[in-house]
């Protein structure tokens, strides 16, 4: 199946590891051209050796002037075509003992600074009459995961910004979609099975073995299952989705 990637210009947050890294890898695979940004642009440099259609990009989603500095060059260049959002997570911890302080930082990381470069970038996606707008958040946002307070809140806010923006832009042939990941094997969930791990005093294979256990598919997902779905709903054939919020999960969320 032709996807109609190639050539197509793709800008990818946070694609130093995990599941940014694998998105662009596999935009890339498909001939787009990628602009994968991450404050660590060596990691960048080092997984894509060798691929001539990826162009890494240092950008702090936590620094505006970063950000205005990114869309800046891209925009001299005529933009991008589709847009992967896709922030850091926040530390652990629960609602109750989260303040103010950690509530603002967060936001404007995982939040505001995106919603600001995406709506800096979707005039020139206009003005070509197509474009992709695809956020990653979590499962959480449906099924909140617990001490996971700040990914839980800030990501959900993204979902309600993603389903407005998309009834506004569909008109202009842009698609804008959420895609929540599950237990999808990167160093972020070995991260957050080492956190559990810490705060219950548990050997930290078990607390992973406990999580499987919950997944109907009886494992974490890859990298690579997660990020053919985003490039699919970034291609020519994904045209008539939009305002969608897909997971991939392995059947871990229990609501219909």
């Amino acid at each position: 199946m032709d996807l109609g990637l190639n050539g197509k210009r793709a800008l990818v947050l946070g694609a130093s590891r995990g599941l940014g890294m694998a998105i662009a890898q596999s935009l890339a695979a498909e001939g787009a051209t990628v602009f994968a940004a991450a404050r660590s642009v060596d990691k960048i440099t080092g997984w894509s050796a060798g691929m001539d259609n990826v162009r890494p990009v240092k950008l702090d989603l936590a620094d505006l002037a970063s950000v205005d500095s990114v869309v800046n060059d891209l925009l001299a260049e005529g933009g991008v075509d589709i847009i992967v959002n896709n922030s850091g997570g926040p530390p652990p911890g629960t609602a109750q003992d989260a303040d103010r302080g950690a509530w603002i930082t967060h936001f404007e990381s995982m939040a505001a600074n995106v919603f600001h470069l995406t709506t800096r970038l979707l005039p020139a996606m206009k003005a070509r009459g197509w474009g992709r707008v695809i956020s990653i958040t979590s499962s959480g946002v449906e099924q909140p995961i617990p001490n996971l307070a700040l990914s839980n809140g800030i990501r959900a806010a993204v979902v309600g910004w993603s389903k407005t923006l998309a009834s506004e832009v569909a008109g202009d042939g842009i698609t804008v979609n959420v895609v929540m990941p599950g237990r999808i094997h990167t160093e972020r969930v070995d991260e957050l099975d080492a956190a559990a791990a810490k705060r219950t005093q548990s050997d930290v294979t078990e607390v992973a073995a406990k999580s499987r256990a919950t997944i109907p598919a009886g494992r974490y997902g890859k990298p690579g299952e997660f990020a053919d779905v985003v490039t699919f709903l970034a291609s020519e054939r994904a045209s008539y989705v939009t305002g969608s919020r897909i997971r991939i999960d392995g059947g871990a969320i229990k609501s219909i």
